[in-house]
């Protein structure tokens, strides 16, 4: 073993110079070179036994020899969420800020990972940490039936590649046909392999849906897929913090889905660009983990680079007894260690935005970004009323795209296709909600509707909702009820809007073409999608009881 330790040493040096750490009770090290090692560096190395690796703790023990020692990163100041989750991964940062960040978790998909993988091979690396990685084929699968297999050719090479990938590297698969195969950011959940504590990456920007169990969770690009796979950290530098509180009881008919698009309408875009945003408040505090995962998952769309919500009880409780979750005494150890990661008392954010859960209404978009969306009750808005030129011309092209007249009803909107599905929304409390609206408005889907379907986001999911009789609520009032993926939201596979169709879709983004060439997106949560479905237009869901 090399110890010696340059000013300069490089990502690659440090990766391949050191070995054999396992974890033991996250606070001794046992060696004689303890010394030769800077603290935060033990918490860097990617040989970590997997149960506890899979925990999020961080503390290594070199499987060495003897004396004890325990390892400490003194941090005197109250520290939020974000910034314990980024000190506990930090190996090293430079002068500039720029930090290698150690990975416990990195999800694979079949979109983003193929040239990853080349690369490797290229370069004759291994994977750095194999049991650090899970992987899923979301995009491109059919949700339809898949007796046959993938129609389309590239969709097919790629879901293949990645079979051909994790088999050849050992990393963990749910293929297409198996029963834990669905969106990539709702099978880590589920299946206990999203913890406290972690910080997660995968090749798509709604990683930051994990965000919900107090861990620090985004998309990365490509080659840093790449990068992770092959030396298990990135390269990154850190994001101010914002707290986005929300108090008091959430009005009947608004949900999570309301709550993140009340947050988008109020800072926009841009509003979180350069932070990392903390959820908090009374009013997310109440909410389910899968309402966590709901708002987590939009804080992209207002500009952050991560979401996140404090651990508490609800956490845990739903990580009790998932597969990739730790197990007895383990578990016990990883339920103290992850209690930590919330934001301390007295802890300082960049910038707070609060918002009084009372005035939110179930929301709908009306434009071609998540910041143009309304009140369900309200009124196209009128671009004439913007004094800001760049944003009246915006909303310009906005109505001009969507063929929206400024002040019309927002209930006079109709779909022609719903979709209800995405790793937005398509958990089992999603379809338990519009499968509710269905039962309760007791009609078929209306006559202007040309398609109207439900995606689930899992395997299990939809195994469950059949248990519970929710597929036969859909397909009795003329739904389509599919095989899990991630279909319309990108329309990467089949599941398309044609030339100048409107959708009322669960999904998270409505940009021009998201959903299909010159389809046009409103986004709404899954109870309001519903109620679109059976009235032909949109409603207020408040209306109905």
């Amino acid at each position: 073993m090399n110890e010696k330790r340059p000013n300069g040493l490089t990502v690659g040096a440090f990766c391949f110079g050191y070995a054999k750490l396992r974890v033991a009770n996250g606070v001794r090290v046992t060696s004689i070179q303890v010394s030769s090692l800077p603290p935060n560096y033990l918490f860097f190395i990617g040989f970590l036994h997997d149960s506890w690796a899979l925990s999020g703790v961080l503390r290594g023990i070199i499987d060495r020899h003897s004396q004890p020692a325990v390892i400490t990163t003194p941090h005197t100041m109250a520290q939020t969420l974000y910034d314990k989750l980024w000190n506990t991964h930090v190996v090293h940062t430079e002068e500039d800020g720029t930090t290698i960040l150690y990975i416990d978790r990195h999800l694979l998909h079949e979109v983003t990972s193929p040239q990853a993988f080349e690369g490797l091979k290229l370069a004759e690396r291994p994977v750095w940490r194999i049991s650090a990685n899970l992987a899923v084929s979301d995009h491109n699968v059919p949700t339809t039936d898949r007796s046959h297999g993938i129609a389309d050719p590239v969709s097919k090479l790629q879901v293949d590649t990645l079979d051909t990938n994790c088999d050849a590297y050992g990393i963990t698969q749910f293929k297409m046909n198996d029963l834990r195969q669905g969106i990539v950011h709702i099978i880590g959940p589920e299946q206990g392999a999203t913890l406290p504590g972690m910080t997660i990456v995968c090749g798509d920007s709604h990683t930051s849906t994990h965000g919900a169990f107090g861990a620090l969770a985004h998309g990365i690009g490509t080659s840093e897929v790449e990068h992770v796979l092959a030396t298990q950290t990135l390269l990154q530098k850190k994001s101010k913090n914002m707290l986005v509180k929300v108090e008091g009881p959430l009005p009947r008919g608004c949900t999570a889905k309301d709550i993140v698009l009340a947050i988008i309408g109020k800072i926009g875009t841009a509003g979180g660009t350069g932070y990392a945003i903390e959820f908090g408040g009374s009013t997310i505090r109440a909410l389910s983990m899968e309402g966590r995962m709901t708002v987590c998952n939009m804080a992209i769309e207002a500009g952050a680079r991560a979401g996140m919500v404090a651990v508490d009880d609800t956490t845990i409780e739903y990580l009790k007894g998932r597969p990739f979750s730790p197990a007895g005494v383990e578990w016990d150890h990883a339920v103290e260690y992850w209690k930590q990661f919330k934001s301390d008392e007295g802890a300082q954010f960049d910038r707070v935005v609060e918002l009084n859960a009372a005035e939110i209404v179930p929301q709908v978009t009306w434009g071609t970004s998540p910041e143009m969306v309304t009140a369900v009750d309200g009124r196209v808005p009128d671009p004439e009323r913007e004094k800001d030129p760049v944003k009246r011309d915006a909303m310009e092209r906005a109505l001009k795209y969507m063929a929206l007249e400024p002040n019309a009803p927002i209930e006079s909107i109709k779909p022609d296709k719903i979709f209800i599905g995405s790793c937005t929304n398509a958990r089992i409390e999603d379809i338990r909600a519009a499968a509710y609206v269905v039962k309760k408005l007791g009609r078929r889907v209306a006559p202007n509707i040309r398609l109207a379907m439900v995606v689930p986001g899992s395997g299990l999911v939809k195994a469950q909702a059949e248990r519970e009789g929710l597929d036969k609520v859909f397909t009795d009032a003329g739904f389509e009820w599919r095989e899990p993926g991630c279909s319309m939201c990108l329309a990467m596979n089949a599941d398309r809007l044609d030339p100048g169709e409107r959708c009322a879709s669960t999904s998270n983004r409505n940009f021009e073409g998201r959903q299909g060439a010159g389809g046009r997106t409103h986004l709404v949560s899954p109870a309001m999608a519903a109620a679109a479905a059976i009235a032909g237009h949109f409603v207020d869901i408040r209306k109905l009881g």
